[in-house]
Formats: C-alpha cells, structure tokens, sequence
C-alpha cells in the first residue's frame, strides 16, 4: 500500500496487486467501498498490475474534514492526485459500477490523461440512461427456475409498485450475482463495506449534468471496454449496448451468466477480456 494527499489534504491509501510496471488504476464502486472487495478482479493481477485506491473515507484512507467533497464531481481531484503520485502522463483506467460515474467526470474533465477505459457494470446514471422496471422485470425473468426466485420476485414487486420495505431491499439481493447467487448475497450483508455518510453524499445535488457528460463522451477518443452481465438488473445487456454507443471508440462485451460482480460469477472470462483489451 502507498499514500497521497488529495488537493484538500486528505491522506487517501492506494493498494498495489501484481506484479511491477504500469498499472491499471481500478476505482471501487458501492458508491464509496473500500477497494478490498474487487480482489484483484478475478485474477487479472496475472496479466496486469493494479492500484486499487480506497476512496476518501474508506478503508484506508482518511476522513475528510468537509463532508461536501465525498459527492462524486469533487473527488475527480483525488484520481488527479493518483495519476501524478504513480508518475503516469497517461493512465489506463477501470472503474465498476458506481465508480464508473468517478470514471467517466476524470475521463470528461482530463481526456489527455487517459489510455484505455475499462467500464465494469456502469452506474447508468452519469449519462442519463433510463432503466425501467419493465427493462429490470426482462432480466429478473431469466432467473425464474431458481429456488430464491420466488420470494426475491415478490419483493421486486412490491418495489415497483413503490410499497417496498428495508426487507424487500435486502430480499432481492440474489438478482446481483450470476452464479452461487443465494449464498453470496447472504455473505454479502454480512459486511458493511462503505462509509454510509460517504455514500450519502456521492450523488449530492449538482454532482453532473448528464447531457453535459454524454457531450464530453462523444469527443473522447480513446479506446472504452464496456462489459455488462447477461443478468445484471441494475444495467440489463439490451440497455447497455447503447451505453457503449455513446463512446466513438468503444468495445462491448455481455458476460453470459454473469451478474454485477463479474470477477465472481467468471473470473477467468473477465480477466482475460480485460487483459485483451489493454494488449
């Protein structure tokens, strides 16, 4: 692990997996965990070494005096910081779920500063992609012959129908993964992994304009990777192919029985598609 100041002065850790050379710089979702539960992306440190930064607040780095700076525009300043403590001119750059909406504000604010971008799972909410519960319902439906469906179906419903309690929340947790889905969404409850304040304050008022970003998006040439899960709700495959069309160089992939954490459902699928990419 080694240590940096962001602009403000908040000392942010940065973990380092693999082996030596230029690094991928992976930045968490949640929005705001710790970098911990990426692993190293399903044994993608083979290939490529990474940085794995803990976002101000998490995990190793530290609490920032002013709570205003955990909204996700204000931290495009901390990846900055990164760039220039790991010595890049240019950096290749992943980021998974929500902490692609991170990516996409450094991409937008710094296109001369990035190599390649790999997008895992993207938050759709940067760009203004709408997912609908009909577009959610599409995907829930594939997982009908599983034994949890029935009772993570219902609290879907009740969701939608705008009635839904902490409970069902929690319920639906299984449609997050592909593969051993019950179990892990069981493990997955049992860890707090963010700063509940942190995440509060990530999508703060005035954060991003997505027509703004999607304009930024469209003149940024550098090569993207988006990658989407064949049963991930929170970015169904059908939505996500035009995620991808808004880059004018970008790659898709749809990992077939994969959910939102790709490195756990096939590991060996996502880091050799990663690995790939950055070849």
């Amino acid at each position: 692990m080694t240590t940096f100041d962001a602009p403000d002065g908040t000392r942010l850790a940065c973990h380092h997996v693999g082996a030596q050379g230029e690094p991928l710089v992976v930045l968490p979702g949640g929005p705001m965990h710790a970098a911990a539960y990426l692993g190293d992306l399903g044994g993608l440190s083979a290939y490529h070494p990474l940085a794995l930064p803990d976002p101000r607040g998490t995990g190793d780095s530290a609490v920032p005096a002013d709570p205003a700076t955990y909204r996700c525009d204000r931290q495009v300043g901390d990846v900055e910081a990164l760039r220039i403590h790991l010595g890049l001119e240019r950096m290749n750059l992943a980021a998974h779920s929500a902490g692609a909406t991170l990516a996409l504000l450094y991409a937008a604010r710094h296109p001369e500063r990035v190599g390649r971008l790999v997008l895992i799972a993207p938050s759709p909410r940067p760009v203004g992609l709408e997912i609908t519960d009909a577009d959610r319902r599409e995907v829930a439906e594939l997982r009908r012959d599983e034994p949890w469906f029935p009772e993570a179906f219902a609290a879907f419903e009740r969701i939608w129908a705008g009635g839904a309690t902490p409970e069902d929340w929690a319920a639906i947790a299984p449609f997050t993964y592909g593969r051993d889905a019950a179990a892990r969404a069981r493990r997955a409850r049992e860890v707090n992994r963010h700063h509940p304040q942190a995440a509060a304050g990530y999508y703060a008022d005035g954060a991003f304009a997505p027509e703004a970003v999607r304009s930024a998006l469209g003149r940024l040439r550098v090569p993207v990777l988006l990658i989407a899960g064949e049963f991930d709700v929170g970015l169904p495959p059908a939505r996500a192919g035009g995620y991808a069309e808004l880059f004018p160089q970008a790659e898709f992939a749809v990992q077939r029985g994969g959910g939102h954490f790709p490195w756990l459902d096939d590991p060996a699928w996502l880091s050799q598609r990663i690995a790939a990419f950055l070849r």
